[in-house]
C-alpha cells in the first residue's frame, strides 16, 4: 500500500519537520504518560521484524493530545477510553500474545507542541499514533506522521482535510463536521421552521471547518448566517462575539468551539436576554460543557458521533461500561471516553486481522480494505477512497442535573418545555 499525503498539503511536511527539530532543542513536548503499559523501549530492545513499535511481547502506540489548558478534559477522556480498551485486551492475553501499550504527551491543544510531540513519539518508535485531539493540532501533526509512514488513527476531530482519500495513513472513526452541521441546519429548518441562524466559531482551522459546514448547509437552502462571531483558541474571550451575534437577533446559534468558551458565551448571551437555541458540535466536550454551564445548560443541544453512553441496551455501550469499570471504577461514562474506547477497539481490530505477522502496511490495509467492521454492533465502513468509518450523527439535549437526553427531533424540546421538564 502506498503511504503518503495529499499533494495540496505535502509542502507542510518540510515545515513541520523543520519546526519539530528546532523546537526539540527547546522543549521535550511536555506532559506525561498514560496508565496502560507506559514503558518506553530501551535501546537494547529491538523491534520484532524491524517494524517500529512491534516487539515480541507488545505493541507500542503514541498519543499527543491536550492534557492541560481549556481543552484538557477532551484529551484526558480520549486517553481514558483508549486505555480502557487496551486494558480489556491485555487482561484477555493481549492481541496475538502481544500487550498493547500507550505513551502520551501533552500538546495543550497547541499546533507547535503537537509537531514536537509527534516527532518525539515517532523517534521513540511507536507503531502508530492514536487519539489526537483537535483540528489545528492534527493539521500540524499529520504531515510529520505521513512523512514517516506512521498510521494516524482516530483523531478527535471532524475536519474535512483529514478525509481526503489521498491520506493513505489516516483512519478516521467519526462523522465529519460537515455532517454534524448539516444535521443541525436540517433539524432547525425542518423541525422548527427556524431561518435566522447565527454562527460562533473558534478562529482557527477547527472553527473555520465547522463555519464552512454551516454556511454550505445554509447555502444549499438559499440562506446565509444572520450574524457571525469568533474568538481566539485557548481563550474564553467571547464578549465581543456575544455582541456581534446579538445584533443579528438569531433564533439559533450554531457553535464551533471548546467547552469553556462555549459555556462562557451561553452564560453571557442569556444574561443579555438572547432568546435563541444554542447548538454545539461533538468536539465541544459534552460532559465538560454541562458541568461548566450547571443549571444554565438546560436546553443546550449537542450533536454526537457516538451512541448515548448511558444506553447500555446497546452491545457496544455495555462492553464500554464493563471495560471502564474494570480499568477506572470511579470514572463517569461520557461521550468522549466512549469515542476513545471505540478508537482503541478499532486499533485492536486491525491488529487482530493482521495476525502475528504484524506491520504497518498490513494494519492499514486490514482496516481500509475490510468490507465491513463491527465493534459490538457499531458498524464501520471504509473503502479505497473512504477513510471515515462512521457517518452517524446523534442529537442530544442537556436536561436538569446536567444530564444529557437523546432526542430524534427538535420538536421534542417544545414538548419537554410544555411538560415542565426543561422549564420556561
Amino acid at each position: 500500500m502506498k503511504r503518503g499525503r495529499p499533494a495540496s498539503v505535502a509542502w507542510l511536511s518540510g515545515i513541520a519537520l523543520a519546526a519539530a527539530l528546532l523546537m526539540a532543542s527547546c522543549t521535550g513536548g511536555g506532559g506525561g504518560t498514560g496508565g496502560v503499559g507506559t514503558a518506553t523501549p530501551s535501546p537494547t530492545q529491538a523491534p520484532d521484524r524491524g517494524t517500529p513499535g512491534v516487539f515480541e511481547d507488545r505493541v507500542l502506540f503514541g498519543q499527543s493530545a491536550a492534557f492541560s489548558g481549556p481543552a484538557q478534559e477532551l484529551g484526558k477522556n480520549m486517553r481514558l477510553g483508549i486505555e480502557a480498551a487496551f486494558h480489556e485486551a491485555n487482561m484477555a492475553g493481549g492481541v496475538h500474545g502481544r500487550r498493547l501499550e500507550l505513551t502520551t504527551l501533552d500538546d495543550a491543544y497547541e499546533p507547535e507542541a503537537a509537531i514536537t510531540n509527534t516527532q518525539q513519539l515517532i523517534g521513540e518508535g511507536v507503531f502508530a499514533l492514536i487519539g489526537a485531539v483537535g483540528t489545528p493540532t492534527s493539521r500540524s501533526a499529520t504531515p510529520v506522521a505521513a512523512e514517516s509512514g506512521v498510521p494516524y488513527l482516530t483523531p478527535f476531530t471532524g475536519a474535512a482535510f483529514l478525509r481526503d482519500p489521498e491520506w493513505t495513513n489516516i483512519i478516521n472513526l467519526r462523522a465529519s463536521y460537515a455532517q454534524e452541521t448539516e444535521e443541525m441546519v436540517e433539524r432547525l429548518t425542518v423541525d422548527l421552521g427556524i431561518e435566522r441562524i447565527a454562527i460562533l466559531y473558534q478562529d482557527d482551522s477547527y472553527g473555520r471547518s465547522g463555519y464552512d459546514g454551516v454556511q454550505q448547509a445554509l447555502g444549499r437552502r438559499g440562506s446565509e448566517a444572520v450574524a457571525v462571531g469568533r474568538y481566539t483558541r485557548n481563550t474564553s474571550a467571547v464578549k465581543a462575539a456575544v455582541l456581534d451575534i446579538q445584533g443579528g437577533s438569531p433564533e439559533a446559534v450554531i457553535m464551533i468551539g471548546a467547552y469553556q468558551p462555549m459555556a462562557e458565551f451561553i452564560k453571557w448571551a442569556r444574561n443579555l436576554g438572547m432568546d435563541a437555541l444554542f447548538l454545539n458540535v461533538s468536539f465541544v466536550g459534552s460532559n465538560a460543557l454541562a458541568q461548566e454551564l450547571g443549571p444554565e445548560g438546560v436546553g443546550v443541544l449537542v450533536t454526537q458521533v457516538v451512541p448515548f453512553p448511558e444506553d447500555d441496551s446497546l452491545a457496544v455501550v455495555s462492553a464500554y461500561h464493563r471495560a471502564l469499570a474494570a480499568y477506572a471504577p470511579d470514572a463517569t461514562p461520557g461521550f468522549v471516553s466512549l469515542e476513545g474506547y471505540l478508537a482503541g477497539r478499532l486499533a485492536i481490530a486491525g491488529l487482530e486481522m493482521c495476525g502475528r505477522d504484524l506491520d504497518r502496511d498490513c494494519f492499514l490495509a486490514s482496516l481500509r480494505e475490510s468490507a465491513m467492521l463491527e465493534i459490538e454492533g457499531f458498524p464501520l465502513q471504509y473503502g479505497e477512497d473512504d477513510n471515515q468509518g462512521s457517518d452517524k450523527v446523534f442529537l442530544t439535549v442537556i436536561g436538569p442535573g446536567e444530564q444529557y437526553h437523546a432526542i430524534e427531533s427538535l420538536r421534542e424540546i417544545e414538548t419537554l418545555r410544555e411538560t415542565e421538564w426543561l422549564g420556561d
